[in-house]
């Protein structure tokens, strides 16, 4: 009998990674690879109290395909706080884009150095934050991540941060005004989420003098709400004038952000980061799912565009209780499940 296939929405749960072990599990060997010791070093002392150094997690997209009944169960389930909603952005429009879309050799120009965003990048991040607003979405954020570049910044205090900033408010602002010769006004923390810059989200290091950032010095009176706390070196010590960072190291150093994520306490974080870190770290999940799924999960981020994933914990990493759970049998009595009663008769 000739069969027919159907198609139906349902959550798969694809590439389980263990970042610890160092070494990514799926259907694909060729995923397969060892983290090694890298420059980057994390001291956070807001952080869970970790049961065991080593954890696997799964990352779901939001929306995915697979086959319908005639085929394995693919849905998977998890207990709610063993999950985590990150919302992935990529910064909107920077000089930089706009010239190396003409010539890409404009990158190696110190000219770009720290690229700000264009006036049409700040339209897109204007239309962004009116829908993360409108969704909600804006409600749930409990963090904000950033990449310590000038565009990422601009990118996320313009989206997820306060309104316009006030003189008399006793909270400090998320952006100075005219920062980065934006002509923007400044940008309010109060009634935003914390934001913590993190090195880990940078986009490839080296070469490129976009991707070179400033002194910390430099950018706390420019996004003085920003916490910078996390970034060890006040000097940019990563970024080498001759030697352009490996893909395979910037998917290892995704890998090790998604390990740090998971010390969080927050179970819904906003991320806002770079075209080539976004593709590289999200090209290791997705190996044990339909193309369909592999192919919305590694699709390369416009600029300013936002997806949201969920990633679970799957091996017990996680220290902290359900907040929504109830144990039931409140007040005790007999509570033998009808199945148990039949097998006594």
């Amino acid at each position: 009998m000739r069969r027919h296939w159907r198609w139906r929405l349902v959550a798969v749960p694809p590439l389980v990674v263990e970042p610890h072990a160092g070494v990514a599990v799926g259907s694909d060997a060729s995923c397969r690879f060892q983290i090694p010791k890298t420059k980057f070093s994390i001291n956070n002392t807001n952080t869970k109290q970790h049961r065991s150094s080593s954890f696997a997690f799964t990352i779901l997209s939001a929306s995915s395909l697979s086959l319908d009944m005639d085929a394995a169960p693919s849905v998977g389930l998890y207990p709610l706080h063993r999950c985590k909603t990150i919302h992935l952005v990529r910064h909107a429009q920077g000089f930089h884009n706009v010239a190396g879309e003409k010539d890409h050799s404009a990158y190696m120009s110190p000219d770009l150095f720290d690229a700000q965003l264009t006036p049409l990048g700040w339209d897109q991040v204007d239309n962004l934050r009116k829908h993360v607003h409108s969704s909600g979405l804006s409600r749930g954020v409990e963090l904000v991540v950033v990449s310590p570049l000038l565009r990422t910044m601009q990118t996320a205090v313009g989206v997820f941060g306060g309104e316009g900033y006030v003189d008399g408010i006793d909270v400090p602002p998320l952006m100075a005004e005219n920062t980065g010769d934006s002509n923007r006004p400044a940008i309010s923390s109060l009634n935003s989420p914390p934001f913590v810059a993190m090195e880990l989200c940078r986009e490839h290091l080296g070469v490129h003098w976009c991707d070179k950032r400033r002194s910390v010095s430099e950018y706390k009176p420019l996004f003085p709400a920003i916490d910078f706390s996390l970034i060890e070196n006040d000097a940019d010590t990563l970024w080498e004038l001759e030697v352009r960072e490996a893909n395979e190291h910037v998917a290892e150093r995704g890998l090790k952000f998604l390990n740090w994520l998971w010390t969080r306490e927050e179970t819904e974080i906003a991320v806002v980061t770079h075209s080539g870190f976004l593709i590289h770290t999200l090209a290791a999940f997705g190996n044990d799912c339909h193309p369909s799924v592999k192919a919305e999960i590694c699709r390369q981020f416009s600029n300013c565009e936002l997806r949201s994933v969920v990633i679970v914990d799957k091996s017990m990493i996680g220290s902290s209780s359900s907040k929504t759970d109830y144990p039931g049998k409140i007040p005790s009595g007999p509570d033998a499940p009808s199945d148990d009663a039949d097998e006594k008769k």
